[in-house]
């Protein structure tokens, strides 16, 4: 999470959607339940609905991380012995560089004690079981470019923004617009490419600075 000169952060790891895996450590059952979340609040609702869902289970554990920097932490054991769930699954969101990330973690007890360490690897375990079937980008700090030229360079452009794997928004008038969003540190190299393949022709406007998301 590398930050800039500005104070933003480049980019951060984030859920796309819901993950949910299960593991089995002698006879007990882990099942994580992931999820994208943006406040407290939805990640204490996100929390209590598990719950309700799997009110029949022993326990009922949980973790978040909040923030671009991971400024925002919490965790709860939900019963077992303090340090042996709630923690270790938040090592693992924190480890994997997530962040706005809930994980709820069900344990139905199988009858046979695992002790700490055991305990350990399980809820950590699960939380990584369900990362492994979860969809995740990172989210980055970009610009809005918006690109107007003439028909007789839009070949150019469209070889431009392929070479780049740039997919743009096409607007085809009197003059051919595109709108592209892209990595703020790309956007002067871009921008010097656009003017040497239109002969300076082409009209670049920034529009925004804002994070996008960009699939793994």
């Amino acid at each position: 999470m590398a930050e800039r000169e500005d104070g933003k952060i480049a980019q951060y790891r984030v859920l796309l959607g819901e993950g949910r895996g299960e593991i089995e450590e002698k006879k007990s059952r882990f099942i994580c339940t992931l999820r994208p979340v943006h406040s407290e609040q939805e990640a204490a609702d996100f929390i209590e609905e598990i719950k309700k869902k799997y009110w029949d289970a022993r326990h009922n554990c949980s973790a978040f991380v909040l923030g671009s920097r991971q400024e925002l932490t919490r965790c709860s054991d939900d019963g077992e012995p303090g340090g042996t769930a709630g923690r270790p699954m938040l090592e693992v969101l924190l480890g994997e560089g997530l962040c706005d990330a809930a994980a709820v973690v069900t344990r139905y007890f199988g009858g046979t004690l695992l002790g700490t360490g055991g305990l350990v690897r399980a809820y950590g375990g699960a939380v990584k079981a369900a990362l492994a079937e979860a969809e995740t980008g990172i989210m980055r700090y970009g610009v809005k470019l918006r690109i107007g030229t003439d028909y007789n360079s839009v070949g150019k452009m469209q070889h431009l923004f392929g070479k780049r794997g740039i997919v743009p928004e096409a607007e085809y008038g009197e003059a051919a617009v595109f709108t592209v969003t892209i990595p703020v540190g790309e956007a002067e190299a871009l921008k010097e490419e656009v003017t040497e393949a239109t002969c300076g022709k082409a009209k670049l406007t920034e529009l925004e600075k804002i994070y996008f998301i960009d699939r793994e």
